[in-house]
């Protein structure tokens, strides 16, 4: 097997990217788990607060944001795909994830107004606690892996692939897969799972 035949097919029981961020994104899920399992016990013991504010909630835009996050996610798998194959291409795989990313930012900002302005906050009940602090928790981790693949595809388009571009764009790639992953959680959990 050659060197090029290596870099196209990662070993088997390989794990992409740097060990320290699969911890980093353990950690991550385990809170994304907290805050979900915390809304499934005030779901069930109050029911109708779930309902009512989930009727109050713009399910196109969730709409909007999971096709946004899902095609960021098939970007940066493709990203990954051309860094091992030492395309140039790479660069604009890593753009496009991240113009996906504002898609999303811009969606969830519009929502977060449009909410915010007919009254609905943190503090107006415990869905709306619930909502808010999950989905902004999420909103800066899209915001930091927009910022993580702007970063990294600069440095990809200045420095030209090296020994450590494979690992580098595998973990851009699995903490914006984390992100998604999230987000197919929280998404029908908010705008709906009925009672």
């Amino acid at each position: 097997m050659n060197m090029q035949q290596q870099i196209q097919q990662p070993e088997t029981g390989y794990l992409p990217g740097d060990m320290a961020l699969w911890y980093f994104l353990c950690a991550e899920l385990g809170v994304f788990a907290l805050l979900i399992a915390g809304s499934a016990l005030v779901r069930i013991s109050h029911p109708d607060l779930f309902q009512s504010g989930m009727a109050v909630l713009h399910p196109l835009a969730g709409v909007i944001n999971t096709l946004a996050l899902i095609s960021g996610s098939y970007c940066v798998a493709r990203a990954v795909i051309c860094v091992r194959h030492q395309s140039p291409l790479a660069y604009r795989f890593f753009i496009a994830t991240a113009l996906t990313g504002m898609i999303y930012i811009s969606v969830k900002l519009w929502e977060y107004q449009s909410l915010l302005s007919d009254g609905y906050s943190l503090h107006y009940d415990a869905f709306f606690t619930f909502y808010f602090l999950a989905t902004f928790f999420h909103f800066m981790h899209v915001v930091a892996g927009v910022v993580i693949v702007l970063i990294y595809a600069r440095a990809l388009k200045k420095n030209g692939r090296n020994e450590n571009s494979i690992s580098h764009s595998e973990s851009v790639a699995a903490y914006w897969h984390m992100v998604d992953l999230v987000w197919i959680v929280l998404f029908p959990a908010l705008y709906f799972m009925r009672g």
